[in-house]
C-alpha cells in the first residue's frame, strides 16, 4: 500500500520561509518522479514543482522560480519543498504526488498525499 505523508505546513508571515516534507512508503521511491501541487480555496489544484526519480532534473512553475527549491533524499524516501519569500496569495493546501512519468500535470501522477496547509499572513 503506497502512502505519501506531507508535513511541515503552518502559519508564516509574508516574506517568511517554510520547508515541507513528504515521506513515501510502499513504492520503489527512486523510480518515481515526485511533484508538489497546491490548491487554494475555490481554485483548481496547480503545479508547483517536480523532481525526477534520481534527483537530477527539476521543474518549477514560473510563479515560484527562484524562491522555491525541490529536493529529495532517496535513502530516506523523502521529498522536500523549501519555500522562501512566501506571499499571502500562496496560502493553500500543498500536496505531494508520485508518478513514474510525473511531469507538470495532475494526470501524470498516480499517488497523492493528504496535503498540508500553508497559510501566509500579510
Amino acid at each position: 500500500q503506497v502512502q505519501l505523508v506531507e508535513s511541515g505546513g503552518g502559519l508564516v508571515q509574508a516574506g517568511g520561509s517554510l520547508r515541507l516534507s513528504c515521506a513515501a512508503s510502499g513504492l520503489t521511491f527512486n523510480r518515481y518522479a515526485m511533484g508538489w501541487f497546491r490548491q487554494a480555496p475555490g481554485k483548481e489544484r496547480e503545479f508547483v514543482a517536480r523532481i525526477s526519480g534520481g534527483g537530477s532534473s527539476t521543474s518549477y512553475a514560473d510563479s515560484v522560480k527562484g524562491r522555491f527549491t525541490v529536493s529529495r533524499d532517496n535513502a530516506k524516501n523523502t521529498v522536500y519543498l523549501q519555500m522562501n519569500s512566501l506571499k499571502p496569495e500562496e496560502t493553500a493546501v500543498y500536496y505531494c504526488a508520485a508518478g513514474e512519468t510525473g511531469w507538470r500535470t495532475i494526470t501524470t501522477y498516480t499517488y497523492w498525499g493528504q496535503g498540508t496547509q500553508v497559510t501566509v499572513s500579510s
